[in-house]
């Protein structure tokens, strides 16, 4: 057993075929069982894992129907391939990240599997499903809770194997990441659209903490923006249609908040880019068309898949702060 790093303590839960299962195959895709590493016997397996030999018989059929091992006549049974196992944990499902997750997916050959899943920002959930899949994936992609810090659940993962995307702090230089500057970033890219914005008189950002999980630094970035511009700022919890004015500008960074924008400008007859301006923050396909238009402020999101499908596939370290655009459109 010690040859194929087959730990019985970590199969243990559920069904005795199932703890087999799951202990042969978190040795495989820890790397601890090794591509063509001869695995124990039906019997070695039997008595290390405390389980009779139809029991491990069992097991070794499920292996072998899943692929990951084979068995060669007259010599017993072996790994038959690297795992190729992603753990993705994304933070909710949105059209950007649909983008990601098909960049990713496209980028990764067809033999490799992605268990997605979503944390929607609940802590608990975050941990149990971190501490769930530690040991079971050849490759961890996760977005991070927080953009301040590093949660400590994620030390329980191999560092080598994890990559942070797009919040997340890079205080720990092991683990690689792909991720965004919410702050100085989204002053330059206000700074190019300057000569747009001059026609709005203020900026109004649309932004609760408590409903809308974006780093705080983005608000302050466009506070001193206007500050430095000469422009009115404030920041609003949610939009109250009947507030809206010609001449303002707003940020929104929720779908839901920049719907409501659209529609009280239709409703109250002023239009976007001229009387009003709209910006959103995260661009999708469908700001291209919606309301002749929106403009955006974004990272590319199908770059980041793909930068993170370099990862999973080369396993090559990378620490990366991707870019931040303005992308110009009718509605500024």
């Amino acid at each position: 057993m010690k040859g194929a790093g087959i730990t019985a303590g970590q199969g243990q839960g559920g069904t005795k075929i199932g703890a087999v299962v799951r202990a042969v195959t978190e040795a495989i895709d820890s790397g601890r069982a090794g591509q063509g590493q001869r695995l124990p016997s039906i019997s070695e397996i039997s008595h290390h894992m405390g389980c009779s030999r139809d029991t491990a018989t069992k097991a070794y059929a499920i292996l072998k129907k899943r692929g990951l091992i084979e068995a060669v006549p007259a010599k017993g049974y072996y790994v038959r391939s690297a795992s190729r196992r992603v753990f993705m944990l994304l933070d909710d499902f949105s059209a950007f990240k649909e983008q990601l997750y098909h960049a990713f997916r496209e980028n990764l050959p067809g033999e490799w599997t992605v268990d997605l899943l979503f944390h929607h920002y609940n802590e608990r959930v975050f941990e149990q499903l971190v501490r769930e899949s530690a040991g079971r994936y050849a490759v961890y992609v996760v977005m991070n809770l927080s953009h301040a810090s590093v949660h400590p659940v994620l030390a329980t993962l191999d560092p080598s194997r994890l990559l942070l995307l797009d919040m997340g702090s890079a205080e720990r230089p092991e683990i690689s990441c792909l991720l965004q500057d919410f702050g100085s970033a989204v002053e330059r890219c206000l700074e190019q659209g300057l000569a747009q914005i001059k026609k709005y008189r203020e900026v109004v950002v649309v932004y609760n903490p408590r409903k809308t999980p974006h780093p705080p630094e983005t608000g302050k970035a466009v506070r001193r923006f206007c500050a430095r511009y000469g422009f009115s700022f404030r920041m609003v919890p949610q939009v109250l249609p009947g507030e809206l004015r010609s001449g303002q500008l707003y940020l929104v960074i929720r779908e839901a908040d920049l719907v409501t924008v659209v529609n009280a400008c239709r409703s109250l007859s002023l239009e976007p880019g001229r009387e009003v301006g709209v910006l959103a923050y995260n661009d999708t396909p469908m700001k291209e068309i919606a309301a002749n238009g929106i403009s955006a402020i974004s990272v590319d999101f199908r770059e980041m898949g793909r930068k993170a499908a370099l990862f999973a596939r080369e396993g090559l370290k990378i620490r990366e702060i991707l870019p931040t655009s303005l992308i110009l459109r009718q509605s500024l």
